[in-house]
Parts: C-alpha cells; structure tokens; sequence
C-alpha cells in the first residue's frame, strides 16, 4: 500500500479518532497524541490492513485501547473522561445557556457511567456508528451492546428528570 492508498482509508475517520480520544483522555494534547500514535502505528502496518474488513473499526478499537492504556498509567493519572463536540447556532442566548448547562450536565452523568456503557454511548450516540461497528470494537454481541446502551441512556434519562425537576445534584 502507498501513501496515497493509506490516506484515503484513514483519514475519512482521522477526526472519529481525536473525538474518541478526546472523550477518554480530556486534555486536547493528549488526544492529538494518541491520534498520532494510532495513525503511526497503522502507516507502520499499512501494508496488513487490507487484512480487516473494516480498518475505521479496527482503528477505534486500537484508540480505545490506547486511551485505556494511557489512562492506567501512572503519568496519566490526572485524566478524565469529558466529552466537548456540542455546537448550536441560531437559537437565543437564553436557550444557548440552557442547552450548555444541559449537555454539561449530561457529560458529567456520563462520567458515573461504567466504562464499558460510556464507551457504546459514545460510539452510538456522539460518533454515531451503528450497531454492527460497535460490536465488533466493544467485542460484545449486539443484544449485549443493546442492553448496555439501553442502560446508559435510561440512567442518564432518569438523573437528568430527577435534577431538572428537584434541583438535586
């Protein structure tokens, strides 16, 4: 595989990768490290990705676990997870206000979620792969990536009623 043939696989998902990363590692730095660090592990392999099926889910899954690795290293012990892809123009600044402090909210619930249904909420719902992807980077069966996405939504459905409507935080 030349270049030209490497980056016209990899870079229609480049950006999929850095939100990923950026999902698990927080810091802008740190995602932009570890989409380097994947894109030059993939060029170092380029000639073996004709090998898989699907190499944008074979990428997520490599960032994924690179984020995972990086998060349980002792120098990475400072990171979080926080998620910041949420954009709305046109609306009054009321409204702007409003929506900013929900999804703040909703990535601050996502955060309690467990690892693994942050992971299928994120794919799903923020980088929006289907089902099939998600199954083969999370290695779950679909009932199983289904039920987990089920859970994670209906949790954070029920916290955010519960502080909409209470105020309890």
């Amino acid at each position: 595989m030349n270049q030209s043939e490497f980056l016209k696989s990899v870079l229609p998902f480049k950006d999929k990768v850095f939100r990923l990363a950026k999902r698990f590692l927080v810091s802008t730095e740190e995602a932009e490290d570890a989409t380097q660090e994947l894109f030059l592990k993939l060029w170092k392999n380029k000639n073996k990705l004709g090998e898989y099926r699907n190499v944008e889910a074979f990428a997520m899954t490599m960032t994924k676990n690179y984020c995972f690795d990086r998060l349980k290293s002792k120098q990475a012990s400072n990171l979080t997870l926080v998620h910041s892809n949420y954009k709305e123009n046109n609306t009054s600044l009321d409204k702007r206000v409003e929506d900013d402090d929900t999804v703040t909210l909703v990535h601050k619930l996502m955060e309690n979620l467990p690892e693994q249904q942050k992971l299928i909420m994120q794919l799903r719902d923020i980088e929006q792969y289907d089902f099939e992807e998600i199954c083969k980077m999370v290695h779950m069966k679909p009932t199983a990536v289904r039920v987990a996405l089920s859970r994670a939504r209906k949790t954070i459905r029920l916290e955010l009623i519960k502080q909409q409507n209470y105020g309890v935080s």
